[in-house]
């Protein structure tokens, strides 16, 4: 069982809201909308993924990299390093 089991649906959800402000800038490009106005909403789309991905973030810490601790050895050196890569990608982004 993954750690963000216990509130997939709620991150389903947030995804969902996120495709559907995808499909909205879709729809305001075909449109020529006002290129503020579609910055705004590219603005608001990337804070949405920030929130599930600290979100999931969150979640793989208290449950995979603490049970890899609890366990020790090389998983628990492995899931930390995991971690800190994934840390990375998302602060470049």
């Amino acid at each position: 069982m993954r750690g963000y089991t216990g509130d997939k649906d709620a991150y389903l959800k947030r995804l969902r809201r996120v495709e559907g402000q995808i499909r909205g800038l879709q729809r305001m490009v075909e449109n020529d909308e006002y290129c503020i106005d579609v910055l705004t909403q590219i603005a608001a789309a990337t804070k949405a993924l920030q929130a599930v991905s600290l979100g999931l973030m969150d979640e793989h810490l208290k449950h995979c990299v603490a049970q890899a601790i609890a366990e020790g050895g090389e998983t628990a050196e492995e899931k930390v390093r995991e971690a800190s890569d994934a840390i990375a990608r998302l602060v470049r982004s």
